[in-house]
C-alpha cells in the first residue's frame, strides 16, 4: 500500500481527494492537514466521509507531512511554495494549486497579483495532451491543471495539433459551478445572491487561468495561442460547461473536426467524445473523472466549436491530481477513479 498525504485537506478539493484516496485500491491515508481546521474531526468540515468519522485534522506541519510516500497539495494559490521548502526534495508531490504551472514569471506576477514571487513550473499534470503521460511518469513533482484550463485545453489539443483550426483567435466563455471559488464565505456566493442567476466574472482577458490555457496550447500547437476568456458563474455547486471556438482552416469539415477529435481520444479512459448530435452536460459528468465532448463545425461564421462538460471537483481538480499519482507511481492510470457519473 503506498501511504498518502492531504495539505489544505478542508477545502471542497481536498475532500474530493478524502473520498476518492478512501476508495482506491492501493492507497492508505496519512496525515490530513488543515491550517485553520487543526484539531477539528474530518466529517464536521466533510459529513459525507463518515469512515472518516474517527480522524482529525492537523496542523500543516512538514515534519509530519514528510512521513509519506506521496502528497497531495490542496492549498490556496501562492500558498504551497513555502511548504515545499520545508519538505525533502525527493518527496513525490502533485499540486492542486497553482504555484509551479506557469514557466512564465511575468504572467504570475500579472495573474497573481499580492501572491509570493514565482517558484518555477514542475511538469504540467493533463496526461491526455500529446507526450504529456511520459513526463508525468519520470517526475516526482507535478502541477495540477485548473479546472477551467482542463476542459479547454482538452477541446482544443487535437484541432490545434492537427493544425485544422487557428491559433490566434480562440474564443472561450465557461460556466462552473460555485465550489470552483473554494469554500471562503463570500457575499458573492451566498445561495440568494447566486440562484437563478448567471453573473460573468473576471472578463476582459484578467482571469488566471487565461496564461495557463494559452501556455498548454501553446505547446501543443508550436506557435502562440492568442485567448479571449470569459467565465460565468453558474447556480450549481459544481460542474464546468465551457463552449470554445477558433477559426476554422481552409476547407475543413464537420466530419473532419469530428475525426481528428476520435483519432486523439478514441482511447482514453476519460475523455469521450458524444455520438453526433449529443451536447455534454454538467449532470453526466457528475462525480465522474471524466470530460464529455462535442464539436461542430460553423461554416457561417467559419469557426469550429467545441463544448465540455467535466465536474470541476474530480477532472477539474482532485480526480486529475490521483490520474497523475497514479502515472507518477507506476499505478494502474485509472485506479481508485469513477468513469461514470451520478445522474440526476
Amino acid at each position: 500500500m503506498v501511504t498518502v498525504g492531504v495539505a489544505g485537506a478542508s477545502g471542497y478539493a481536498g475532500g474530493e481527494l478524502l473520498r476518492l484516496i478512501d476508495a482506491h485500491p492501493q492507497f492508505t491515508l496519512g496525515p490530513v492537514a488543515a491550517g485553520s481546521g487543526a484539531g477539528r474531526s474530518v466529517t464536521e468540515l466533510h459529513p459525507q466521509l463518515p469512515q472518516l468519522a474517527d480522524r482529525h485534522f492537523v496542523a500543516t506541519e512538514p515534519e509530519a507531512l514528510a512521513t509519506v510516500d506521496l502528497l497531495f497539495l490542496a492549498l490556496p494559490h501562492g500558498e504551497s511554495a513555502a511548504l515545499v521548502r520545508a519538505l525533502p526534495t525527493d518527496l513525490p508531490i502533485v499540486d492542486l494549486g497553482a504555484d509551479f504551472r506557469l514557466d512564465d514569471a511575468t504572467a504570475w506576477a500579472e495573474y497573481y497579483p499580492g501572491a509570493p514571487e514565482h517558484a518555477g513550473s514542475w511538469v504540467y499534470g493533463l496526461p491526455e495532451l500529446p507526450g504529456a503521460r511520459v513526463h508525468i511518469a519520470a517526475t516526482h513533482r507535478v502541477a495540477n491543471p485548473g479546472c477551467y484550463a482542463t476542459a479547454v485545453s482538452l477541446s482544443l489539443a487535437p484541432l490545434l495539433a492537427a493544425g485544422v483550426v487557428a491559433p490566434e483567435d480562440v474564443v472561450v466563455v465557461a460556466a462552473s459551478g460555485t465550489s470552483g471559488a473554494g469554500r471562503k464565505p463570500s457575499s458573492a456566493l451566498l445561495a440568494s445572491e447566486v440562484m437563478g442567476s448567471l453573473s460573468a466574472y473576471k472578463a476582459g482577458g484578467t482571469h488566471q487561468h487565461t496564461p495557463e490555457i494559452e501556455q498548454a496550447l501553446t505547446g501543443v500547437a508550436g506557435e502562440s495561442v492568442t485567448l479571449s476568456f470569459t467565465p460565468v458563474l453558474a447556480p450549481m455547486p459544481r460542474g464546468i460547461l465551457a463552449t470554445t471556438t477558433a477559426r476554422l482552416a481552409a476547407g475543413v469539415t464537420a466530419e473532419t473536426l469530428r475525426q481528428v477529435m476520435h483519432d486523439a481520444y478514441a482511447h482514453e479512459p476519460f475523455v469521450h467524445l458524444l455520438a453526433d448530435g449529443v451536447w455534454p452536460g454538467t449532470a453526466a459528468t457528475a462525480g465522474s473523472n471524466c470530460v464529455h465532448l462535442q464539436v461542430a463545425a460553423d461554416t457561417h461564421a467559419g469557426r469550429a466549436v467545441v463544448v465540455a462538460a467535466e465536474d470541476n471537483l474530480v477532472k477539474g481538480a482532485a480526480g486529475q491530481a490521483i490520474q497523475n499519482a497514479n502515472l507518477m507511481l507506476g499505478l494502474t492510470e485509472t485506479a481508485g477513479l469513477p468513469i461514470a457519473g451520478v445522474a440526476p
